[in-house]
């Protein structure tokens, strides 16, 4: 068993209670906040903290009968015991979280979490109905807003689907484009679909540009940063020529959405192609902003 459901587990173990999804969710949310290396990453989505990443366990310990769903969210149904499997400091942390939010109601746990951690309560529904106004203004003003044009690049290898969100959030996204030939993959979340899906209801346009990415053929056997370079020389002597009536595309793009990302899967922007494509981009007469590398 993954060692982030033993968590879960244990959660339920040591708190002795059903859980209503908002309280498991909030619960889950405040013991990762005191970890140093989270085992679940979370965005601020319409009923605050979210994780998906969450919900698929949530989703697959029910289907293995470790959980059952209740009207109004999970019990245990396993008389495993988990907590001793756990490392020292996820103990004190878990119980240290009982402690501190156990006994907090559906309704007030999220008072409390949007009071003391804002930026998960900018997409809430229900924020300004249940905070006093001088909070909820606090709230507020925890939303990222910039008006200053920026083309960003940004690779999700290596990060959970909430961290690469998060990124787009933080800097205000509007729109992403997506310039995979391909828009596939085997890491939850970022097929086209999905991603199209999750990027709207986090209020970000999502579009897909093929035509400037790279065939998959041809990224196999990259074994050395002289791998890519070679790679990269022959996609700024094909794609690049041959895909400006795209590219004029994403310049409009840019001007209209103002604070717009690039994507595609690897981490290092000098290892990926969307790095020479914002650089091309850049070249445009019209192009009189910044670049920047998530």
């Amino acid at each position: 068993m993954f060692y982030r459901r033993k968590i879960i587990l244990a959660l339920f173990e040591k708190i002795e209670v059903n859980l209503e999804k908002t309280r498991l969710y909030k619960l889950m949310f405040l013991l990762s906040q005191r970890q140093t290396n989270p085992n679940y990453d979370f965005v601020p989505y319409r009923f605050g903290c979210y994780s998906y990443s969450l919900k698929a366990d949530l989703n697959t310990m029910v289907k293995r009968g470790w959980l059952s769903t209740t009207e109004n969210g999970y019990e245990l149904s396993t008389d495993k015991k988990y907590f001793e499997e756990l490392d020292a400091t996820d103990k004190s942390i878990l119980l240290d979280t009982i402690n501190l939010y156990g006994k907090m109601s559906v309704d007030t746990i999220p008072n409390h979490t949007y009071i003391n951690i804002k930026y998960i309560a900018i997409n809430s529904a229900i924020a300004e109905s249940i905070l006093p106004a001088k909070y909820f203004e606090k709230v507020k003003n925890a939303k990222p807003l910039n008006s200053e044009t920026i083309l960003y690049t940004i690779g999700y290898e290596g990060i959970s689907l909430e961290a690469y969100l998060n990124k787009l959030i933080k800097n205000d996204i509007k729109l992403l484009i997506d310039v995979r030939r391909n828009p596939l993959s085997q890491k939850y979340g970022f097929s086209k679909k999905l991603l199209s899906d999750f990027c709207t209801r986090l209020n970000i346009e999502y579009i897909h540009i093929p035509e400037v990415g790279i065939d998959s053929s041809k990224r196999r056997e990259l074994n050395s940063q002289d791998d890519y370079d070679t790679l990269f020389e022959e996609y700024k002597n094909t794609v690049l020529l041959e895909t400006a009536e795209a590219q004029d595309k994403i310049l409009k793009l840019i001007n209209k959405h103002k604070r717009v990302a690039l994507t595609c899967f690897e981490a290092d922007n000098c290892q990926c192609h969307r790095t020479h494509l914002a650089e091309k981009i850049e070249k445009s007469p019209s192009f009189k902003y910044h670049i920047k590398h998530l």
